[in-house]
């Protein structure tokens, strides 16, 4: 595998190594070990799944503690540009966006820390796959608004299909007075 940090501290792309013959190909799709290597070591507690179809938004979402999640996502078929905002009270990246596309061609993951807000647009039809450390709960659920100009994402889709709570979250700033500071 192939590991990158991100310019965002904790963020990783993350790139398996793929064997591919006249069958088909084949990959390790999860290796702690080596994820482990390389500071990243969480126990995975809950695995989702989700179709979209293409222009869809999700997020950006966020659990808050005690119920914070570290993520590791993937696409299973299709194109997705993923995005991690940093919501870390204190971080020097407070605010700052990751953006990466992730694809069922590459087969390319992200690994998102816990304390970051994470969303998706679809660029083609997709099957999304995510690793979490935590388990869902409701009440811990947060969101910043997908389309905060300070937040300035260019989603890469014309009219996105969204979900009624993803056109309701607060901007960034509200959210930093509501919440003193981030996550």
């Amino acid at each position: 595998m192939k590991i990158i940090e991100s310019p965002i501290k904790g963020v990783f792309e993350i790139y398996p190594k793929i064997w591919e013959d006249t069958r088909g190909y084949f990959f390790e799709s999860y290796r702690s070990d080596y994820l482990r290597d390389n500071g990243i070591d969480p126990e995975w507690l809950q695995e989702n799944q989700s179709f979209s179809k293409a222009g869809t938004v999700r997020g950006l979402h966020f659990q808050r503690q005690p119920y914070g999640q570290c993520k590791l996502v993937r696409v299973l078929t299709g194109r997705v540009l993923d995005v991690a905002v940093d919501l870390r009270k204190g971080s020097p990246t407070f605010g700052k966006a990751f953006i990466v596309e992730l694809n069922a061609k590459k087969h390319n993951m992200l690994y998102i820390p816990t304390d970051f807000a994470h969303g998706f647009s679809v660029l083609e039809d997709a099957v999304f796959s995510y690793k979490c450390s935590n388990y869902y709960n409701k009440e811990s659920e947060g969101g910043i608004l997908w389309n905060d100009p300070e937040l300035g994402i260019d989603w890469g889709v014309d009219s996105p299909i969204l979900s009624e709570k993803d056109e309701k979250w607060p901007t960034l700033s509200e959210f930093k007075e509501k919440s003193g500071g981030g996550l």
